[in-house]
């Protein structure tokens, strides 16, 4: 700790990220990237916006990303303006903690569920109340009823397990003075969208990644869906903040990724069938397993510790996530990865098992 530190940087805890090893050769499955490239069109739209000597590079980008908005907007069949793009769904999702969820009333997320939440929390000095999930690791919308506002991921991470929409339009009922912000990041790999309830729930923000839907990890790119008054507060908190969030190139990709609808589906149907192999296989080695919608799996085994085999999977070049934090601690969230990638995991657990590695 420094001398010169204000107060707010010593008293931070801040969110860890997944690890970004450094070793060549391993199975990464720890951060929930997507295993596939991005559309071929990505790479030639990056192309064209930089130009023969990247002479585009000299000038700003468009601070409103006029174009990114507009095509999302056309994606989900919304106004411009009720769309706002920032740099990851996780700047987005910082400027909705500092501009709509920060009130007298506490904000409620699960205890189980994304880590950075209480951080911002603590950033920005928002009392909060976490709500406990159900046996199974269940979401319980009931549990959030009573007024004030909520943050819910769906899928929930790091379990995996969704809600429908039609209970997202009943915790948004619930609390319709308060601002509800649904967290997508996951959505596209099987549950509901709560995107098309925007329309009759006026405090209803949606929010999503090009991370892992379109294999964007790289550029980062974020948004967030809503009527036009909750955007606006987006808006003016960035244009406060940095009124260049996207990049040139950030915007040029993700413009590209998202009109390659067939690219996209191809490699989401891909994810979806090796996340099939991946339970199955782990579920033949006597592994617990919860229904995921994501492009993840949170699973565990009943004679072995989670800590110990991450590691016993490490030694054998296969990198999942484990959390050391109560009621997950048993617990691994590994990443779907290609079908190669998922045998290589299961022949490592099988052999891990095999030798007896007990709690």
């Amino acid at each position: 700790m420094s001398r010169f530190w204000s107060a707010i940087v010593a008293d931070l805890s801040p969110y860890v990220p997944g690890e970004q090893p450094k070793r060549a050769g391993l199975v990464k499955l720890n951060t929930n990237e997507n295993p596939y490239p991005p559309s071929p069109a990505v790479r030639e739209a990056i192309r064209a916006e930089l130009g023969e000597g990247a002479e585009m590079l000299r000038l700003y980008p468009d601070p409103q990303s006029s174009v990114l908005c507009a095509t999302i907007a056309a994606r989900e069949g919304l106004a411009p303006e009720q769309v706002f793009v920032g740099n990851g769904s996780d700047e987005v999702l910082a400027f909705a903690f500092q501009g709509l969820l920060a009130h007298p009333r506490p904000l409620r997320f699960p205890d189980v569920t994304y880590s950075f939440y209480p951080t911002w929390c603590r950033l920005y000095g928002i009392g909060f109340e976490t709500v406990p999930l159900a046996e199974g690791f269940a979401l319980r919308v009931d549990d959030y009823a009573g007024g004030g506002p909520v943050i819910l991921p769906n899928p929930n991470a790091p379990t995996g397990r969704a809600i429908s929409r039609a209970d997202v339009a009943r915790l948004a009922a619930a609390n319709a003075d308060w601002p509800v912000v649904i967290d997508e990041a996951y959505v596209e790999f099987g549950a509901e969208s709560a995107a098309p309830l925007i329309a009759s729930h006026p405090n209803l923000l949606v929010v999503r990644t090009l991370s892992k839907s379109h294999a964007l990890a790289g550029l980062r790119v974020g948004y967030a869906l809503g009527q036009p008054a909750l955007v606006e507060a987006l808006v003016r908190l960035k244009d406060s903040f940095n009124s260049y969030p996207l990049d040139r190139l950030a915007q040029a990709g993700a413009v590209a990724a998202l009109r390659d609808e067939a690219w996209f589906a191809k490699s989401r149907d891909a994810v979806v069938a090796s996340r099939e192999q991946l339970v199955a296989g782990l579920a033949s080695l006597g592994f617990e397993v919860l229904p995921s919608l994501a492009n993840f799996v949170f699973a565990r085994h009943p004679a072995h510790d989670g800590a110990a085999l991450a590691q016993a999977l490490r030694e054998r070049a296969i990198v999942v996530r484990h959390f050391a934090k109560p009621r997950i601690d048993q617990w691994l969230r590994i990443t779907v990865g290609t079908p190669q990638q998922c045998e290589a995991l299961i022949v490592a657990a099988r052999e891990i098992v095999g030798a007896g590695l007990n709690r």
